[in-house]
C-alpha cells in the first residue's frame, strides 16, 4: 500500500510549489480514489494560500485564466480537452464569448481560481 504524504497548510511559497507539483502529478486521479481525495485537499490547500498571497482583483476574469493557465504551463488546446469544445475555448480566450456558468465551474476547479473572481463584468470585443 502506497503511503501518503501528510499534508499541512502551506505558508511559504516553496511549499506552494511543492504542493503545486503534486497536485499536477495526480490532477486526473479517478473519482473515488485515494489520489482523489488528496488532490481535493491539495486543491483547498492551494485555493486558501492563494486567496491570502495573491491579488488578481485588478484583472477582469479572462486575464486571470490566462495568468494561471500559465502558472499551470497549460495551453488553450488543454482548456479544451477539459471542456470538450475547441472552439468555444478560443472566442472566450479572444473576449469574443463570455464565459458560461459551466466554465466558470471547470475553470474554478481546473486553474484553483475562486468562483468570484470569474463572475466579474468585462467587456467583449465587438467584429466589425
Amino acid at each position: 500500500m502506497r503511503k501518503y504524504p501528510q499534508w499541512f497548510l502551506i505558508e511559504t511559497e516553496d511549499e506552494y510549489n511543492i504542493v503545486v507539483k503534486r497536485y499536477e502529478e495526480i490532477k486526473y486521479a479517478p473519482k473515488g480514489s485515494l489520489a482523489f481525495k488528496e488532490k481535493q485537499l491539495l486543491v483547498h490547500l492551494i485555493s486558501e494560500y492563494e486567496k491570502s498571497t495573491f491579488k488578481f482583483i485588478e484583472l477582469d476574469p479572462i486575464e486571470i485564466i490566462k495568468c494561471r493557465m500559465e502558472d499551470f504551463g497549460y495551453k488553450p488546446s488543454d482548456l479544451a480537452k477539459q471542456y470538450g469544445d475547441k472552439g468555444t475555448i478560443s472566442k472566450v480566450l479572444n473576449y469574443k464569448q463570455s464565459l458560461s456558468l459551466t466554465m466558470i465551474r471547470m475553470f474554478s476547479e481546473l486553474l484553483n481560481i475562486p468562483p468570484q473572481l470569474l463572475i466579474k463584468d468585462y467587456d467583449l470585443k465587438v467584429s466589425k
